[in-house]
């Protein structure tokens, strides 16, 4: 039921970070994971370590025609696709009155026009698979504000709603899409935050029940889960792995 072998997934941003957690759980299951990163030697990095059948494309998913090259050539490597991780991402820190139009559009373009172009690009072949599996990357910030995250939180609620239209357009064809809502994770993104906000850590632990960061590795099991067959009748749900955060009264 969790068996993945044969079936080829995308990772963008899959050479670091909580893009490689989910790759690292959807290799281990038995899939062939493509990597789709900008930088080379992270990408080789993260190749090396997921082992047999993983294989890495360079692009930037910002650039308007990178998604359909980027699709394009993992079907040439790999014959189609079964499994879509929308993953790549960034963040502006900025409070509202202060975020340029270059800046959000910045933001949007990487964590939300990415997401829609990869899943475009990667539609037909998912369909041929009769079993495709989209899976993005929201955040905490889908439902919560932060002051310093305005483009950011609107792009991630953004990639919910899209996931929930992906999922009753694309549900005939076979494909299910959903969301994971990832809380406060150590990655180099949220390092960026602890520096801009001192008592971030703090906070971060009092609103956590499990009292600790969340670490890429937690996101290999909801990967694997979300791409197998055991999820095959869930669609359209926006799932948090932030240990407890969310519910915390």
């Amino acid at each position: 039921m969790f068996d993945l072998s044969g079936r080829v997934a995308v990772v963008t941003g899959g050479n670091g970070g909580i893009g490689l957690g989910m790759a690292r759980g959807l290799a281990k299951a038995g899939a062939w994971v493509a990597v789709v990163g900008r930088n080379a030697d992270k990408n080789k990095a993260a190749v090396a370590e997921l082992g047999e059948g993983a294989f890495a494309i360079q692009a930037d998913l910002t650039e308007k025609d990178a998604p359909d090259r980027v699709i394009a050539q993992v079907v040439e490597h790999a014959g189609g696709i079964d499994i879509l991780v929308n993953n790549a991402g960034t963040n502006i820190r900025r409070l509202p009155q202060d975020v340029t139009d270059d800046e959000w559009m910045a933001v949007m373009d990487a964590n939300l026009t990415s997401a829609m172009r990869m899943s475009r690009a990667a539609y037909p072949h998912l369909k041929a698979s009769g079993r495709g599996r989209i899976i993005s990357i929201g955040s905490m910030m889908s439902i919560f504000g932060l002051p310093l995250s305005p483009a950011y939180g609107a792009s991630k609620g953004a990639i919910v709603q899209y996931m929930r239209n992906l999922a009753v357009a694309w549900g005939p064809d076979g494909i299910t899409a959903n969301a994971i809502l990832p809380g406060w994770i150590e990655t180099e993104l949220t390092a960026g935050a602890k520096r801009d906000m001192p008592d971030l850590n703090d906070r971060v632990l009092a609103r956590t029940p499990q009292k600790r960061w969340g670490l890429p590795g937690d996101f290999a099991g909801i990967a694997a889960f979300l791409a197998s067959d055991a999820a095959a009748f869930i669609t359209g749900t926006a799932i948090p792995v932030d240990g407890g955060m969310s519910v915390h009264g």
